[in-house]
């Protein structure tokens, strides 16, 4: 179902499309999943890899937005809150309950700080992830061990959703084919095609692994590419004005010395505005993020210096325990597809992170905006707006009650495996068939060699960036790591794929490349 050869079979055997989506982040997969499953032939081309922008650089984080509710912005947040409830029930492998503490150095703090977290779990309604409080100094330094005790006050615990960006991207682009539509990566759009009205009519691809390309016809083009939607918006209209300013959020990875318990931390106010959060994941420490506009964007943005000691510098004011830059496991950075600027005096942290549906003068559908936590709802009205514009036939939007591949209701996180879902009954068998697969990819990494055979058999990973970015985390928790291992991942796609020796060594170049990057010097 999900192999390669199978998807583009399908290109040569449909002559028209209802819906050919371009992009595959967390917006482009949640459009296509709610048009196949209102019934539209359904296609979506991504350029590299699913997720491979933004949305596998997130803070891991799924929230209604805190700092939204301080903005007074509470539609958005109801909204978030809503999506977040819904995340939970229909990816529970992938998305968790994660309680929050923020550690208080004033008195006043603890008040103001639960009050208004009140009002954020009253907006969450039935879907709340459980009751905000204010915590004595003891019990905020029982939980936050490593948190500095100097001028300690208390604290206040709310709680928020966790989850793994990359994976759950995976996992809804194989409900999409599951439930009929037509995803390829490592598939980029070069041009569209318009009709004798100058209407978009279609879309000129190529497929990067042979260099074939093929003209697709469909009946509604959407862009879903989040940084680079200005380059499609110009290939429809070359004087089109750019509507998108990339900001920069970088994060660092520890390791679990660094917050040793079940707790997140979050820091509500920060030098630069943005709030700081320290986050427990897959048993490492996340701590993000920066806000820097950038005037250009690019598939792997570059850490600046400043951004990583900002970080440094705000985490040791919390921390007992000292961070250095040798304590950094990985290093990676991500650009959020803001609306540009008014004018140079608007701060990024005051635009609004709602999405926006733009209709061009050819019938081009654009949406931009928005974060993870509320792909769905983004979708939702995306194809709303095409069914109102091409008058399609009406059908319900069915995603609210869908469950995502590999969700079964019940997660055991006693089993490594949890957060594969159903899917990790596939990964045993291939164990028990090759017993070697049960053997650890490095000394320093819990990941099996098996989850590699899995990510290339059943979830399209086609290169060894691929792989060890979005399928096997391994180079956002372990980029040395990640770099060690490479050879060997890139010998086990070699064989999956049937390719030669010339092909691999080009492969591990090419990922020595990208993950230089993640490795802080």
């Amino acid at each position: 179902m999900f192999e390669r050869s199978l998807l583009i079979d399908q290109l040569k055997h449909t002559k028209k499309w209802d819906v050919i989506i371009i992009g595959g982040g967390a917006t482009g997969l949640g459009v296509a999943l709610d048009c196949t499953t209102r019934g539209y032939k359904t296609l979506l081309l991504e350029q590299v890899d699913f997720a491979k922008g933004t949305s596998s650089r997130s803070t891991k984080l799924v929230h209604g937005g805190v700092r939204y509710l301080a903005q007074g912005h509470i539609d958005l947040v109801k909204e978030a809150l809503h999506e977040r409830g819904l995340m939970l029930k229909n990816a529970s492998h992938l998305v968790g309950n994660q309680p929050f503490i923020i550690p208080n150095y004033k008195w006043w703090d603890k008040w103001f700080y639960t009050l208004g977290l009140k009002v954020y779990d009253f907006l969450a309604g039935k879907l709340s992830f459980g009751k905000s409080m204010g915590i004595s100094k003891s019990e905020t330094v029982n939980r936050l061990s490593t948190v500095r005790k100097d001028k300690l006050k208390g604290g206040v615990v709310y709680h928020d959703g966790q989850f793994d960006d990359a994976r759950l991207a995976v996992n809804i682009a194989q409900t999409a084919i599951e439930n009929g539509a037509t995803l390829l990566n490592h598939f980029k759009v070069k041009n569209l095609t318009k009709d004798e009205k100058n209407l978009v009519n279609g879309i000129i691809a190529i497929d990067t692994e042979t260099l074939k390309e093929y003209e697709l016809s469909g009946r509604t083009i959407i862009n879903a590419t989040g940084v680079f939607t200005d380059e499609i918006l110009k290939m429809d209209n070359q004087h089109a004005e750019d509507k998108i300013r990339p900001s920069q959020g970088i994060h660092l990875v520890l390791d679990r010395s660094f917050l040793p318990g079940n707790d997140a931390i979050m820091i509500p106010k920060t030098d630069d505005g943005r709030v700081l959060f320290l986050v427990p994941w897959h048993d490492r420490v996340v701590v993000g993020t920066t806000d820097t506009l950038l005037d250009s964007h690019s598939l792997e943005p570059k850490p600046l210096k400043e951004e990583i000691n900002f970080i440094l510098d705000t985490a040791n004011k919390y921390l007992n325990k000292h961070v250095t830059k040798d304590d950094v496991l990985s290093i990676f950075a991500g650009l959020r597809p803001l609306a540009a600027p008014k004018d140079k005096s608007e701060k990024t942290k005051e635009i609004s992170r709602s999405h926006k549906i733009i209709v061009s003068n050819s019938e081009l559908i654009t949406i931009t905006g928005g974060k993870w936590t509320t792909y769905r709802k983004m979708a939702q009205d995306t194809v709303d707006k095409m069914i109102n514009l091409k008058n399609l036939q009406q059908r319900d939007c069915k995603t609210e009650d869908l469950l995502i591949h590999g969700a079964n209701g019940t997660v055991d996180k006693s089993n490594r495996l949890f957060f594969y879902g159903t899917d990790k009954y596939g990964i045993q068998k291939l164990i028990d068939e090759d017993p070697t697969l049960a053997e650890p990819l490095h000394p320093r990494l819990e990941f099996t060699k098996a989850e590699v055979v899995w990510s290339i058999k059943n979830e399209m990973a086609r290169t060894i960036e691929d792989v060890l970015a979005r399928r096997v985390r391994v180079l956002f928790l372990d980029a040395k790591a990640a770099i060690e291992i490479s050879p060997y991942v890139g010998e086990v796609l070699r064989k999956e794929l049937n390719q030669t020796d010339e092909w691999r060594q080009i492969q591990i170049s090419e990922f020595l490349t990208v993950a230089d990057q993640y490795v802080l010097k």
